[in-house]
């Protein structure tokens, strides 16, 4: 018969991690999968995903019943104990930046639309910082838009003031130095052909 103290270190030999820490990694692991599921196949593909987890993620994405989802989100968790996580946490921070990117250039344009109807001087100064630009296209948008604008909203178009923004848009790319992001997917399409 054992005593209290041999079963006692007979426990405290178990190096292993809790189950605690075992379910709060599996639990990260579908978290991550269901970022990559967010992902596009264009950038899936690159990171050379074993084709059944590939696979799993595929079929995640057309599944709409809740318990079938959480149900598929557990096997792409179990999957993913396979492999590394960290190029796959890599590829969604990198996607999740692009569109960061993405949509402070948005926020950049629209501003600089809203100064452009507001103020007169804001004209000089959009030219200024975008040499080449097409002064005369740029002055007949603005006027445009703010004719548009004066208008009582019932009879506004609208259309001014889109091609306004679809036009400082297009100058804030062209004078905007090529990005990581924009390289990055400059890559994927030549991949794709």
């Amino acid at each position: 018969m054992r005593t209290q103290e041999e079963n006692t270190t007979e426990d405290d030999d178990f190096d292993g991690p809790s189950k605690s820490q075992l379910k709060r990694e599996m639990t990260e692991l579908q978290k991550l999968g269901k970022e990559l599921m967010t992902l596009p196949a264009s950038r899936i593909a690159p990171l050379n995903l074993p084709e059944i987890l590939a696979d799993a993620l595929k079929d995640a994405k057309k599944i709409t019943a809740h318990e079938g989802l959480r149900r598929q989100m557990q096997y792409i968790g179990k999957l993913m104990r396979r492999v590394d996580p960290e190029p796959l946490r890599q590829a969604v921070a990198d996607f999740k930046l692009g569109f960061a990117k993405d949509s402070l250039a948005l926020h950049q344009s629209e501003r600089w639309r809203e100064r452009l109807l507001a103020e007169d001087a804001a004209l000089q100064d959009f030219i200024q910082e975008h040499a080449g630009i097409d002064v005369q296209q740029l002055r007949s948008l603005v006027r445009a838009a703010r004719k548009d604008a004066a208008l009582v909203p019932e009879k506004r178009s609208g259309r001014a003031y889109r091609d306004l923004f679809q036009f400082i848009k297009t100058e804030e790319l062209r004078i905007s130095p090529k990005t990581d992001m924009a390289e990055a997917v400059d890559k994927d399409e030549d991949a794709d052909e």
